[in-house]
């Protein structure tokens, strides 16, 4: 066990520093990935109602979220506040003549099989231009990250969004 030193301080202290958290393009892609193993991931059922779902995203302070099956054992997909507020309900409702109440997530939520993702491996040795740069290709607003485990199961291990990260490298405004 580490024993951890207690100091005094000798003078003031100044307070935590304010303002916006900015980052260069040249700072580590790791700086501004939602990691899991710190972070908790925000979750909903397939078949939970998609305004339940929105309103769960907006108390959680976040613009995505993944879909869960029952158990909670696999990450079946993901879905936006971009996909339950935009085209998507109203569209689907139309084709398949249903209200929006009856509209669940697993009816807008890009499925698992239909993403792409990026490997922690890569994401180590990357810089924020090169999620920049991923995130442009794609042409995609989260892009989540892989990870094996020591059983060689692929898993979720954490996400970018592409609008924390514009947020973030952002000119300051003067």
């Amino acid at each position: 066990m580490t024993k951890l030193e207690l100091v005094s301080l000798a003078g003031e202290l100044a307070p935590p520093q304010t303002g916006a958290w900015r980052v260069d393009p040249t700072d580590p892609a790791r700086s501004v990935m939602t990691d899991f193993n710190e972070h908790g991931i925000v979750s909903v059922r397939r078949d939970e109602q998609i305004d339940a779902a929105l309103e769960h995203m907006r108390h959680a302070g976040v613009r995505a979220a993944f879909v869960l099956d029952e158990p909670r054992e696999s990450v079946l997909g993901l879905i936006t506040a971009y996909d339950i507020m935009g085209e998507k309900p109203l569209r689907y409702a139309q084709e398949m003549a249903a209200a929006r109440e009856d509209l669940r997530v697993r009816h807008l939520m890009e499925s698992t099989v239909d993403w792409s993702v990026l490997r922690l491996a890569d994401v180590e040795r990357a810089t924020v231009a090169d999620v920049l740069d991923a995130f442009r290709r794609s042409r995609r607003t989260h892009l989540p990250v892989v990870a094996d485990d020591e059983r060689g199961h692929t898993r979720l291990r954490g996400v970018f969004s592409s609008a924390k990260l514009l947020r973030l490298t952002a000119p300051k405004r003067a």
